[in-house]
């Protein structure tokens, strides 16, 4: 490695400078003053910075140029309103609402859908937050950070590939259900049958432009939809609740008993598949947290965020469902039969909107992100537009809303043993540090054996067998697995590290000193090397 400099590949080697406190004792600014052959280029602003980036990668300029690259300190600046904004917004949409009401369709009492629904974030929140802490202290994209666990080689096609799978289905699958309070709109404004493929469409193509901008347009977003998404959502709850109909008061609605009584079986189905959810987006946490100032942003915007969406949303899809007697669950299709008044309608549609926008430009966002870790030298705009037409095209097959808890049960059987191995690696072994420089370095301490770590890939495939085939549903498999892999990746490496120089490396980190001087630097700080031949 040449003098002080800390060479990351990305497209072309990115080279961050090290602190004047570093050994190596240049001063990261002088260096930059230097006289520099044809080639490398020390970047002194952001502004260029990103300018670098955007030729390297052949971005169009006004996007978001930071795919896996860490995310210099200086734009680290969003608080925890933001982030409670973007999660909120994540939270409180057409799809997560469509579920609630699914839960009772399926059986459920209102109270059982709602505590399901909330239930299953909880219990998956605390992998969440660990994955946050990872984004806050690191800057770092979640797929890059499972490089420290998987491998170099083992996270590009382990829990990249799988999360840019997820991606394209929960983009698919908000898309539709949106769609579908769109249509049941449009058909009560206009009185004619709308195609639900071409809306479905046509709503696909608007959140992908979004998408493609970047972070900034995401936080802008969630700032102007989340109040107005409140006053809207909470006057839609007051209309359902004041509904003439006795089926619609308050007290009948909460004493809805379902149409199969007090049955563990369903209430687990539903509790596993938001667990399910949630997991499937464990490394998203860090995508979303990696321009937070601080932890304390993080913890407050995220959890606040957690309890108050999944609460909400669960709630107003549960209430619509059990005023129909389980009999609809679309709650948007129960309100225009109730209301069908154009402000009413007008409303529902922004909503919808609104909801389909912030939710599915987060995922198509992550998808991109966690499609560059297995492309590197294809920059974030273009791995977004890829996964943006994969999830497009998913987006035209309808009857994906109604297998939703199958297919969620699967992403949550592969992503709740991934979750468990990251939580002990993360925590136990690596005592919450990591080598940024060897996330980036083939020689380095996380390539393990020819960049895969064969342990954690070896029971990631064990624990989704496990709960794939051999769990029943009643006792929620997707915790099962990630239990059983959390606690036999545990004792597989304490029992391999006395003899194995492998896992010894990798789990020895140097001083966090170093990686908290390294991060405070990276902002201005960026050479560009020719690519290695």
């Amino acid at each position: 490695m040449p003098g002080c400099r800390l060479r990351i590949r990305a497209r072309d080697l990115i080279t961050i400078w090290h602190s004047p406190r570093q050994p190596c004792g240049k001063n990261p600014t002088s260096s930059a003053s230097a006289a520099l052959s044809k080639g490398d280029i020390v970047v002194t602003s952001l502004a260029n910075d990103e300018a670098k980036l955007s030729a390297q990668y052949r971005q169009p300029k006004g996007v978001e140029q930071f795919g896996i690259e860490p995310i210099p300190e200086n734009l680290k600046t969003v608080k925890w309103f933001d982030l409670f904004s973007i999660v909120f917004n994540f939270l409180v949409n057409p799809g997560i609402i469509l579920v609630g009401g699914l839960a009772v369709v399926a059986g459920l009492s209102f109270w059982e859908a709602v505590l399901a629904q909330t239930l299953g974030v909880a219990l998956a929140f605390a992998a969440y937050i660990v994955m946050a802490t990872i984004g806050v202290d690191y800057g770092l994209p979640g797929q890059v950070a499972t490089r420290m666990t998987f491998g170099l080689r083992g996270a590009k096609w382990m829990p990249s590939l799988l999360r840019s799978i997820a991606s394209v289905f929960w983009f698919a699958f908000q898309t539709l259900a949106g769609a579908l309070a769109i249509v049941a709109v449009l058909n009560k404004w206009f009185g004619v049958e709308f195609s639900l493929v071409v809306v479905s469409l046509v709503f696909a193509i608007l959140q992908v432009i979004v998408a493609l901008v970047g972070y900034n347009s995401l936080k802008l977003l969630s700032r102007i939809a989340f109040p107005l998404k409140i006053i809207i959502l909470l006057y839609l709850a007051w209309l359902l609740m004041s509904h003439s109909e006795p089926a619609f008061v308050p007290s009948t609605v909460m004493n809805y008993a379902g149409t199969t009584g007090a049955h563990w079986a369903i209430f687990a189905l539903w509790v596993n598949a938001s667990a399910g959810a949630w997991f499937s987006m464990i490394t998203d946490a860090s995508d979303f947290c990696r321009y937070s100032r601080t932890r304390a942003d993080m913890w407050i915007g995220t959890i606040a965020a957690a309890v108050a969406g999944t609460f909400l949303a669960g709630f107003l899809g549960a209430y619509g469902a059990a005023a129909s007697l389980g009999a609809e669950a679309n709650v948007f299709e129960v309100l225009v039969d109730i209301n069908s008044s154009w402000p009413v309608l007008a409303m529902i549609l922004l909503v919808v909107a609104l909801d389909n926008w912030t939710i599915n430009v987060l995922n198509l966002y992550t998808g991109g992100l966690s499609l560059s870790n297995i492309f590197e030298r294809v920059g974030r705009f273009w791995t977004t537009l890829f996964v943006s037409a994969l999830g497009i095209a998913l987006s035209l097959a309808p009857s994906i809303v109604n297998s939703y808890e199958h297919y969620v049960g699967v992403l949550g059987n592969m992503f709740a043993p991934i979750a468990g191995i990251l939580l002990v690696d993360y925590v136990v072994f690596k005592k919450g540090k990591i080598d940024m420089e060897a996330l980036f370095d083939e020689s380095g301490r996380y390539w393990y054996w020819g960049g895969f770590n064969l342990v954690a890939i070896s029971w990631a495939i064990f624990g989704f067998l496990v709960c794939t085939l051999w769990v029943p549903i009643s006792w929620l498999p997707t915790l099962v697995a990630l239990v059983v892999t959390a606690i036999g990746y545990y004792i597989t490496v304490r029992a391999l590290i006395p003899r194995s120089s492998v896992l010894q490396r990798a789990k020895h980190v140097r001083d966090r000193g170093v990686e908290a001087s390294l991060m405070s630097t990276s902002h201005g700080k960026l050479a560009q090397e020719p690519a290695e031949q």
